[in-house]
């Protein structure tokens, strides 16, 4: 983490009053004195401001079920964000690991701590995401094997990993993936030749939605380890 970032973190200062600090000369890392807000501070380092010892402030891990025409953005543009439905200070330092558009619902997590995050999404870890699918056209049987061994998306070079289908009805399926590519869902659909009516995602991980819509709540610690 910067050190800049820490002290924040640590303390009720911002990013500019942790930079006065900085250039007065008065943090330091294992007793050696920086400047630099860009240093990188590691675990086993003891970091002081004014000889006092900071202690990073503990992570926050929340669960939130995402409506439709919302943004996972910490700032409103087009729609609000839904950060707006978030009641807890410093929300700003809150990130959504894995965004959803603005017309897909369901379930967003959010935290501060970036490794965490990094656990999740990073391909290597095969993070299981669940979405209910409303499509426009019946599937077919061609289109789930397709689906189920990777199609081509445009723009890409490779294949998507083989996903899981479970049928629901005509109209209606569960899809699992491993990936988060920009619209995937979407263009998974699009390329067996069929169009995504509505998209809500159910599960990320171990963690299901269990809140009801606009709600959220912080996780709890089995489902926060479960992704380490």
């Amino acid at each position: 983490m910067r050190l800049d970032k820490f002290i924040c973190k640590s303390t009720e200062l911002n990013r500019t009053e942790a930079s006065v600090f900085l250039q007065n000369r008065q943090v330091t890392i294992d007793n050696e004195i920086f400047t630099n807000g860009a240093v990188q501070v590691h675990e086993n380092n003891v970091v002081a401001l004014e000889d006092m010892t900071l202690t990073l402030r503990p992570f926050r891990y929340l669960l939130m079920h995402k409506p439709a025409s919302t943004l996972c953005s910490n700032v409103d543009e087009k729609y609000p964000s839904i950060f707006n439905f978030i009641n807890v200070n410093k929300k700003s330092e809150l990130h959504v690991v894995g965004r959803l558009d603005a017309d897909t619902t369901g379930l967003v997590l959010m935290t501060d701590d970036g490794s965490w995050t990094y656990k999740i999404i990073t391909p290597g870890a095969q993070c299981e995401k669940v979405y209910r699918v409303y499509l426009r056209d019946e599937l077919t049987v061609d289109a789930v094997i397709k689906l189920e061994k990777g199609v081509m998306l445009q723009g890409l070079d490779e294949p998507t990993l083989p996903a899981k289908i479970e049928i629901l009805s005509a109209n209606e399926v569960l899809l699992t993936i491993t990936q988060g590519k920009f619209h995937q869902v979407k263009r998974m659909f699009r390329a067996v030749g069929n169009r995504v009516r509505r998209l809500h995602r159910e599960k990320i991980g171990q963690v299901s939605l269990d809140v009801e819509l606009g709600e959220w709540r912080y996780l709890t610690d089995i489902e926060i380890n479960s992704f380490y």
